[in-house]
Formats: structure tokens, C-alpha cells, sequence
């Protein structure tokens, strides 16, 4: 049995008192900005000038300045944009800080592999919502949350985790619960997640599915239907019950196949390559190669952006979804 800790309470009063400067207002930014907002915070947006969205966090309603005129006026700063932009960033606003501050990120990846390191006197905190912002201010609209992590890098105060948890309660994440973790649990688990399943892994198994199918002379819009539309369907029993759930739901003949064939596809081999990409997360291999490539203006990027939109996957899941009107491709 699990021992994890679930936080489901956070003294609101805690983070109310503090004025909270949220830099970047990109998907978790915006989120986190009315979230807390409407929680009853003192919340002003930092930005760099010419930012995309500095007009749009205008119009939501909120002072704007550059990063650290907005750090300099806060006491608390969520740090809530791209993890290779940290480091520059944080150098940027790190005389703005004072000690009993707190630095919170959504991610570890900058403080796990030394991009930042933040003063002895900050609380340096982690709240990450496990779900993309725009379902952090759905759920928060409807009454909800959506859960998250929460782990304390740095306690200068000996109140970081308690304002951690107020942060995550003025997000409307302790109404669904709060998982403590660490800044190392939360960091390697999210990388590998992303790499070997969500978005690495599956959109491999995807790509090689659809083209053994179109090699083996199917018609490509039959394999585009296997074995991308229907995901949708499978992913939606899995995050409805989990994987028993799933079993349950499907056919019989659907049912015995994947227990049949299912170890044939993912076997020892597959394994033992999912755990040499964690031994690259875990050795910090992974976090060099990334801050390598954006250093290097982000060719590998820029090349496989383009090889993907030529694929004929892409080229055809285009054309199908005009008969379905309903999809939208915009979040």
C-alpha cells in the first residue's frame, strides 16, 4: 500500500496576506493568475516587454510589468515559464528577491539540474496541478480542482510547505487533493512520463501502427481511424476507471487480443529501453541535451516539427477530421 501524504486544506488567509507576482502568463500562468485572483489574492503579471500576451493579461484585468519590477513588489513569485527560460530569467530578478520571499516553480527541472539557485533566505516551493491550465480554470470555475504535487526544495521560514498548500488551495487543487513529493520524485516521474508514455511512447506506438497498417496496402484512412481517432475512446475509459475499467467497456475479441498480443508488443525489450531513458533523466544526461538544443537555437526541433507535418499521418488525419465538424483543434 501507498504511504503518500494527501493534503486536502490550505489556510487561505496565509496567501491572501501575500502579494503574488506570477511571471509568464502562458497555459499555467493564466491559469494560476485567475485562479488566485478569484480566491482573493493580490496577484500583478510579469513580463518581458513585447510579450504576446502582456495585452492579454491586460484585459483580463491585471497590472503588468516587466519580470522584475513585478518580483521586486511581490513576496511571493511563481515562476511559471519554460524551463529552458529560467535560468537567464531568474538573473535577471534575483536582486528583486528578499529574504522570507518564496519562490514557487511547477516544475523541478530547473532547481533539480542547477539552473537556479535560489538565496539562503527564500522558501523555494513546488506546486504542480497535474493537468494542463486550461482544465486548471475549468475546474476551478465549476466549483472543483484538479489535484497536484507539492514539495519543498528550501524552508528558510519553517512555513514553506504551509504557504505552498495555501498557494495550492487558492488554485482550487486541495478540493480534489495534494500529493507531497519531492523535487527529484516530481521532476524524473514528469520527464519519463512525457518521454516513454504520453508523448514519446505513444505517439511512437501511433506512427508505427498506422504505417504497418498502410504498408501492409490498407487504405490509409482505415489505419487513421485504428489507430489514432479511436485513442480518444480508449483513453477516455482509462482516465474514467483505470485500466480494470477499460477491460470492462471493450469487447470480448477486443479484450483477449490485448492480453494475447499486447506482451508481444511491448515486451523485455521495450522495458529495458524505458529504463535507459530514465537512467538519462536520473543522470541528468536528458536536462543537458535539452539546454544544449535551445542554446543551439533549437535545430533538432525545427527539423522534426517539419518532418512530422509532412508525415502522411498528419496529411491524412487533416483531411478526415472535415467530416467530423465537431473536433477543434484549438485548446
Amino acid at each position: 500500500m501507498s504511504d503518500a501524504r494527501i493534503f486536502y486544506h490550505g489556510e487561505l488567509d496565509a496567501i491572501r496576506a501575500r502579494k503574488i507576482a506570477v511571471i509568464g502568463y502562458g497555459s499555467q500562468g493564466r491559469a494560476h493568475a485567475l485562479n488566485l485572483r478569484d480566491s482573493g489574492c493580490d496577484v500583478r503579471v510579469g513580463l518581458y516587454q513585447g510579450s504576446r500576451t502582456w495585452e492579454q493579461a491586460i484585459a483580463d484585468g491585471f497590472v503588468v510589468s516587466d519580470s522584475a519590477a513585478a518580483v521586486l513588489w511581490a513576496d511571493v513569485v511563481a515562476l511559471l515559464v519554460p524551463d529552458q527560460r529560467h535560468r537567464g530569467l531568474f538573473e535577471s530578478i534575483r536582486q528583486g528577491l528578499s529574504s522570507g520571499d518564496v519562490l514557487l516553480v511547477a516544475h523541478g527541472f530547473s532547481i533539480l539540474y542547477g539552473q537556479i539557485e535560489p538565496p539562503p533566505g527564500i522558501d523555494t516551493v513546488l506546486i504542480a496541478p497535474v493537468g494542463p491550465g486550461a482544465e486548471l480554470r475549468r475546474a476551478f470555475e465549476e466549483g472543483g480542482g484538479i489535484p497536484a504535487v507539492v514539495a519543498v526544495e528550501q524552508d528558510a521560514t519553517g512555513r514553506a510547505e504551509t504557504l505552498a498548500l495555501a498557494y495550492a488551495a487558492a488554485l482550487g487543487c486541495t478540493r480534489a487533493g495534494v500529493i507531497q513529493s519531492t523535487f527529484r520524485e516530481e521532476t524524473e516521474t514528469d520527464l519519463f512520463g512525457e518521454q516513454a508514455i504520453l508523448v514519446g511512447g505513444l505517439a511512437g506506438l501511433i506512427r508505427s501502427g498506422f504505417n504497418t497498417m498502410v504498408d501492409a496496402g490498407y487504405q490509409p484512412e482505415l489505419a487513421y481511424f485504428e489507430a489514432v481517432h479511436q485513442i480518444k475512446l480508449i483513453v477516455d475509459l482509462i482516465y474514467r476507471g483505470g485500466l480494470g475499467y477499460m477491460y470492462e467497456h471493450i469487447s470480448e475479441t477486443a479484450e483477449f487480443g490485448a492480453y494475447l498480443s499486447g506482451p508481444r508488443v511491448v515486451d523485455r525489450h521495450v522495458r529495458e529501453n524505458m529504463r535507459a531513458v530514465l537512467d538519462d533523466i536520473q543522470t541528468g544526461t536528458f536536462a543537458a541535451r535539452l539546454l544544449a538544443e535551445f542554446a543551439a537555437g533549437a535545430p533538432t526541433l525545427a527539423a522534426q516539427r517539419q518532418q512530422q507535418g509532412d508525415a502522411e499521418i498528419e496529411v491524412i488525419g487533416k483531411r478526415l477530421r472535415r467530416m467530423m465538424p465537431w473536433l477543434t483543434e484549438t485548446l
